[in-house]
């Protein structure tokens, strides 16, 4: 991602004020109070510039984090609330399939949630919308997962004393 678009942002005038002193409004603005020393002029605008995220050319990351993100909040929801229900994650399923979809699930979120974070510090935005706005809604649901994940570990760690391990032991599916 490349900071492309910039736009100028105005920011408010200061308020006029009045030449009799006990009518003048007091503000924490440096810039107005510096107008208000000297003679009354006509309002200053203080312009600021903002950048955001571009939409890249290919689009293949996009489309590959959309996949992976509407894929993978479904399992996690579904392995957050076996979770909670019966104190072990999600099955293994045959040859370990499922048990390999919620673990790369999980990574999948933080993943998303990480190129999410990293594009903000960079460009002051966060991911560009993608195609149907859906890499935003990507962006969103992942940060709302990784809520419940923190949410439902929580509440298992203290409740249970502990988290279930990544393989199957005695205590799930031994």
């Amino acid at each position: 991602m490349v900071a492309s678009k910039m736009f100028l942002v105005a920011s408010p005038p200061c308020p006029v004020t009045s030449l009799v002193p006990s009518q003048q409004q007091k503000t924490s603005n440096p810039t107005c109070r510096r107008i208000r020393k000297t003679k009354p002029r006509s309002p200053l605008i203080r312009l600021k510039v903002l950048s955001m995220a571009k939409e890249s050319s290919d689009g293949l990351a996009e489309k590959a984090a959309i996949a992976d993100g509407l894929v993978s909040t479904p399992v996690i929801a579904w392995s957050l609330y076996t979770l909670k229900t019966t104190g072990c994650g999600l099955p293994p399923g045959p040859g370990g399939s499922i048990g390999a979809l919620e673990g790369l699930s999980y990574l999948a979120v933080v993943g998303i949630v990480g190129w999410s974070l990293y594009t903000k510090s960079q460009t002051g935005s966060g991911l560009p919308s993608g195609p149907y706005g859906l890499l935003g809604a990507v962006e969103g649901f992942s940060y709302l997962t990784l809520l419940a994940i923190f949410v439902v570990f929580g509440l298992q760690f203290f409740q249970q004393g502990s988290l279930p391990g990544p393989l199957p032991s005695d205590q799930c599916f031994g």
